[in-house]
């Protein structure tokens, strides 16, 4: 939706507080007070906002997960999905690390429930291909390879996409194998 695009460019731009509803109006051609009939303010936006995100990365997740071939080919499509989400939306990585507090409890609750989902998709796939190594582990490595990802606000621009996403794809795949090889 073009709304939330242009409000997570703002947040990340501004941050959440030094940003106004007539602000994200402005920027989609409608006056703030419009932006009402969608959305009941900046929290209720901001939860769509990352409650979107959150809950597409996971059906991705399970897309993959359950058309893949094997364990080895469903790793590359979750490295895929995830590099493709921190390439394409770098504005929405920073909203969340920054601004996820300013969600109301309940959405934060659904939000953090969709994350560790997603979370326990890698999880499944990478005690597949590494059942001696503990769970916590996985889950561990897992979330250091997310950090390692989506530090494309900080990296991406340097290189081009075409060359930034298997330089991404090699270090994530670098980065599991130490980690679940050396327990």
């Amino acid at each position: 939706m073009e709304i939330l695009a242009a409000a997570a460019r703002l947040f990340a731009a501004r941050g959440f507080h030094g940003v106004s509803i007539e602000d994200i109006g402005g920027a989609v051609g409608v006056s703030g007070p419009a932006l009402y009939r969608h959305f009941s303010g900046k929290e209720a936006l901001l939860a769509e906002m990352l409650l979107d995100v959150s809950s597409r990365l996971r059906e991705s997740a399970v897309a993959v997960a359950t058309s893949s071939d094997g364990p080895a080919e469903t790793l590359d499509a979750l490295l895929n999905v995830q590099i493709t989400f921190a390439l394409d939306q770098p504005a929405l990585i920073t909203v969340h690390d920054r601004e996820l507090g300013n969600v109301p409890e309940p959405e934060r609750r659904r939000i953090r429930r969709l994350q560790r989902l997603y979370v326990e998709e890698w999880v499944t796939v990478l005690a597949e291909l590494h059942p001696a190594c503990p769970p916590a582990r996985l889950r561990a490595a897992t979330h250091a390879v997310f950090g390692l990802l989506n530090s494309t606000p900080h990296s991406a621009g340097e290189l081009p996409p075409h060359d930034m996403r298997p330089l991404l794809h090699t270090m994530a795949r670098a980065a599991i194998e130490a980690s679940v090889n050396h327990h």
